[in-house]
């Protein structure tokens, strides 16, 4: 079964609570396809050699889940509080290799 990232953007139009992750973070739980995940602070862009493109400001948090297909992925995001409140969720595929 593929992995898939759920990629939470910062760009919500109403309040989150505690409450709405805790009922998504169950439902997740319930397909046995949760996979963990988490917040994401700041940090920093490295490159080798170069200016390295600017961190990736949007991105707020992520998860890991295993679903048949990207459909069955994007179906994971009903309930997900940051889509809910009018927020960006980007699914990723994980290739196995």
């Amino acid at each position: 079964m593929p992995d898939y990232l759920l990629l939470m953007h910062g760009d919500t139009t109403a309040p989150e609570d505690d409450a709405l992750w805790d009922a998504y973070f169950a439902k997740l739980s319930a397909t046995g396809g949760f996979a963990g995940g988490s917040a994401i602070g700041g940090g920093i862009s490295l490159r080798k050699n170069g200016t390295p493109a600017p961190l990736s400001a949007q991105l707020s948090g992520y998860i890991k889940v295993s679903a048949d297909s990207l459909d069955a992925a994007q179906a994971l995001v009903i309930g997900n509080p940051v889509y809910e409140c009018g927020g960006t969720v980007e699914v990723r595929e994980l290739p196995a290799d």
